[in-house]
């Protein structure tokens, strides 16, 4: 299965400590406990021409109408070696949460995206107990909760 290069931003604003997750309606999780509706960072596939970067940037505004400051590669890894070729590019995008929340998407592309923010302590809380049950949002949650305390130091 060939699916290309992809592109997951988690969302920060370290002056606050919040954390902005997208909320989306998944097919795949039509069975699992919590329901269709995901809570995931937003993501995007890359387009010829394009880098990592500017998809990341471009689905921060396509999808929460964020224009992060700055922008803190995590990793690349395989989403699924053994049926598809997807490599998935993260990010920390940081930026000013304050005022975000809504709905957004494409809607020639079907999206039906609903912006969340949260307190820092609240998402770690729920790291764990099933609130996040794919693969990038957990990374970047991860690498997010071992850099929060430099992330909060180089803003204050």
């Amino acid at each position: 299965f060939i699916r290309g290069e992809a592109v997951a931003v988690v969302l920060y604003d370290p002056q606050r400590d919040l954390i902005g997750m997208v909320e989306q309606f998944r097919i795949g999780a039509l069975d699992e406990p919590n329901g269709p509706w995901c809570y995931e960072v937003v993501a995007g596939m890359l387009e010829e021409g394009e880098s990592p970067e500017d998809v990341a940037r471009r689905e921060l505004k396509e999808e929460a109408n964020i224009e992060p400051y700055a922008l803190e590669y995590i990793c690349n890894y395989l989403s699924s070696p053994g049926g598809c070729d997807e490599k998935l590019h993260l990010y920390c995008g940081l930026c000013d949460l304050s005022e975000a929340g809504g709905i957004y998407g494409l809607p020639e592309e079907g999206e039906d995206i609903r912006v969340h923010v949260f307190a820092a302590n609240d998402v770690f809380t729920w790291l764990y107990n099933g609130s996040f049950n794919n693969a990038a949002a957990l990374i970047c949650l991860q690498w997010l909760q071992l850099n929060r305390s430099r992330l909060r130091a180089t803003r204050e």
